[in-house]
């Protein structure tokens, strides 16, 4: 998570306003604003795989892809979010060119400074999109990925992926090799 604005209190209107004048991202939490940090050639790398793993295999269904530069609405926690990557099904999404409310699937690549943050608060805000199916998170140190899946009572269920295993997104109905969501990334 970034540093808050200097303005100390926004409304979604006035957040909204004054982020389409900036260079930089910022998300928006209940009335603060936090910048977001630049990404490293791994998290880009990453990001990017799955993203064009899930665009090629959504490719002439409803469903779009969309990566880090997409704004998320999360109106139930009255948040604005740009995760690494989601994926849509809805209607409503696709008509809409600049937010999008109802994900099917959301990634987040982790990175040092925000792994706890995506694992815990920035989910806890994800896990009130009735949409969502799918949380993924993607550990670069470990190679290792989590998909978090919503179950037909509404709890959330771990099923991880360790070092080398094939990832299974349910919700998308895609496996996605360790071979191709770790391409051209280098061992640490």
């Amino acid at each position: 998570m970034g540093q808050a604005a200097s303005q100390s209190f926004f409304t979604a209107a006035d957040y909204l306003a004054w982020e389409a004048a900036q260079l930089d991202r910022h998300e928006y939490i209940d009335g603060e604003v936090f910048a977001m940090a630049g990404a490293e050639d791994r998290h880009v790398t990453v990001t990017m795989n799955l993203a064009f793993a899930l665009r090629q295999h959504l490719s002439g269904s409803p469903c779009r892809t969309y990566m880090s530069n997409m704004r998320l609405h999360v109106a139930a926690a009255n948040s604005y979010f740009y995760p690494d990557v989601l994926v849509t099904c809805s209607a409503l999404d696709l008509a809409s060119p600049m937010v999008k409310t109802e994900p099917k699937l959301i990634a987040e690549v982790l990175s040092p400074s925000t792994a706890a943050y995506d694992r815990g608060l920035k989910f806890s805000h994800y896990r009130r999109i009735a949409s969502l199916e799918e949380y993924v998170v993607i550990d670069l140190d470990t190679r290792s990925t989590d998909c978090f899946r919503k179950r037909d009572d509404g709890l959330w269920v771990l099923h991880p992926f360790a070092r080398g295993e094939t990832v299974v997104l349910a919700s998308v109905a895609l496996e996605l090799s360790a071979a191709q969501l770790f391409a051209e990334v280098p061992e640490t």
